[in-house]
């Protein structure tokens, strides 16, 4: 997970004014326009950058993405990333001996987590509300075509007592060609 405060260089407790000031000047200094003429390692470079400090201010702008961010941010990343954020850019905080790319990942503990964090995210996305508003709808769905089966069954079974399917197919056969004569 991608630290938006050390993306934008901003605390975690900076106002709106201070992220969107951070932001303008991030956004100048890496926007692609500016690096048109620029050689492709450098131009890719920007364009990377700049994405990630759009979508920094994106969500720390926001309160509800920021407050949401927080949330995770408290709770996941230092987890896993042994104490300490991972900077985008390649160099790392703290303590820890991960690859170095930002995604929260370290050789140290790559082992010990992967059950935990696997349970941890596919309990997340079990309770998250969209999840649970789909398996609402499915059930939903699933009862109404029972009912609507066992309801058919029924007044089948209660317009045609005693005969069979094939019967009543005879029976209306029957009533057909007798229409049809008279």
């Amino acid at each position: 997970m991608v630290d938006h405060y050390q993306v934008l260089g901003v605390n975690r407790n900076a106002t709106k004014q201070e992220v969107k000031e951070a932001f303008r000047r991030l956004a100048v200094k890496y926007h692609p326009d500016k690096h048109t003429q620029s050689p492709d390692h450098v131009r890719l470079n920007a364009t990377v950058r700049f994405k990630l400090v759009s979508e920094a201010y994106e969500v720390l702008n926001d309160d509800r993405k920021r407050a949401s961010y927080n949330a995770v941010s408290d709770s996941d990343c230092f987890r896993r990333t042994g104490g300490s954020y991972s900077n985008p850019y390649g160099n790392r905080g703290g303590a820890g001996n991960g690859y170095g790319y930002g995604y929260g990942y370290s050789a140290r503990n790559r082992q010990a987590s992967s059950f935990s964090s696997g349970f941890e995210s596919t309990f997340r996305y079990l309770t998250t509300r969209a999840f649970l508003l789909n398996l609402a709808l499915a059930g939903g769905m699933y009862f109404a075509f029972t009912a609507i089966d066992s309801s058919g069954e029924t007044l089948w079974k209660m317009r045609n007592s005693g005969k069979s399917f094939e019967e009543a197919m005879d029976s209306l056969e029957k009533t057909k060609v007798h229409k049809d004569e008279g």
